[in-house]
């Protein structure tokens, strides 16, 4: 059972603390899954949590229409309607949810020191981290004019509702690969758009990929754009001939999957927290802990494999278990 834990007199022990700064327990950056589901548990433990959404109030959810996977929504929901209720009952149980940017941090000393926006600081006991990753595009403004309506950063999340259709999937990496071969056991035709002539995935995967009879292969193709009234139907690409001479290539698809990877939102913490050669923030296996005491990273900006809603929201609750035992123990 997660306990409730009284630190009414802890701010006594604060040894670097500045003067006008807000004094928290328990400050929580980011949203989404991961983030509203350590609020529940922190505040449901006394911690009294303080939430700063960041640029994108409930995450990546919140560009996603429909949400199958995660468990009590028998019938799906939107991802906007999701993000709503998590918030909601965080909310209820009294987490502090602002909106706010943290852009700097000092984790030097035993109080964490965070700054939102450049101006307000915040000095907390524990900090948990749930920025989340973005997912990077190719710069189309067809990315944005079909966002829900055929393009998809995710096939794991969105693969299912295009069962029996033909998909293509934009990128050369293992990521690429693995998506493509995901897409493939449920749709009728995957295309795999690589701009190189060669996979940079592992020879395992390409070797897996390359020998799936419906995953076709387009080397030296980048896309141009897309097109489709209201939702995809199909893209136009560039195939590089040799000597800056391309050919115009349609191919009729449903959707269209990015696959060429995700950047951790970890740029202000580098300073201090052990991150991985992406920008992934490193954690303790099995645990949410950092390299830093009393700082616990969940969701996608410590995911590089699943990055799903679900994975989140269990990651989120750990940070918070993991926080209160921090703070049990500090105090005991």
């Amino acid at each position: 059972m997660f306990k409730s834990l009284d630190l009414s007199g802890s701010e006594k022990s604060n040894t670097n603390s500045t003067e006008g700064a807000e004094k928290v327990k328990c400050l929580i950056v980011g949203s989404g899954p991961a983030g509203y589901t350590a609020a529940i548990y922190a505040a449901r433990a006394n911690l009294s949590p303080i939430m700063y959404e960041g640029l994108q109030p409930g995450g990546q959810l919140t560009t996603t229409t429909e949400v199958e996977n995660f468990p009590g929504y028998p019938e799906g929901i939107t991802g906007p309607a999701m993000m709503e209720d998590l918030k909601k009952q965080a909310e209820r149980f009294g987490t502090d949810i602002r909106f706010g940017l943290a852009t700097k941090v000092d984790f030097s000393g035993e109080i964490h020191k965070v700054w939102i926006d450049d101006k307000k600081l915040i000095e907390a006991e524990t900090v948990i981290l749930a920025t989340g990753a973005t997912a990077k595009y190719l710069g189309l403004e067809d990315e944005q004019k079909y966002a829900g309506g055929g393009v998809s950063a995710c096939a794991t999340c969105d693969g299912f509702f295009y069962r029996g259709k033909d998909v293509a999937v934009v990128g050369g990496g293992d990521t690429a690969a693995e998506e493509a071969m995901y897409l493939a056991g449920l749709c009728n035709k995957v295309y795999l758009i690589v701009r190189r002539d060669e996979l940079r995935a592992s020879k395992v995967m390409a070797d897996r990929v390359m020998k799936t009879p419906n995953v076709e292969i387009l080397w030296k193709h980048q896309t141009k754009g897309l097109y489709g009234n209201g939702v995809v139907e199909g893209a136009v690409l560039a195939k590089n001939k040799g000597e800056a001479n391309e050919e115009e290539v349609k191919i009729k698809i449903d959707g269209f999957f990015l696959a060429i990877g995700h950047k951790p939102n970890s740029d202000f913490v580098g300073e201090y927290l052990d991150l991985d050669e992406v920008g992934y923030i490193k954690t303790v296996p099995g645990t949410s802990k950092t390299n830093v005491p009393g700082v616990f990273a969940c969701g996608d900006v410590q995911d590089s494999h699943y990055r799903q809603a679900v994975t989140a929201a269990g990651s989120g609750c750990m940070a918070a278990i993991d926080a209160e035992r921090y703070l049990s123990e500090k105090h005991s």
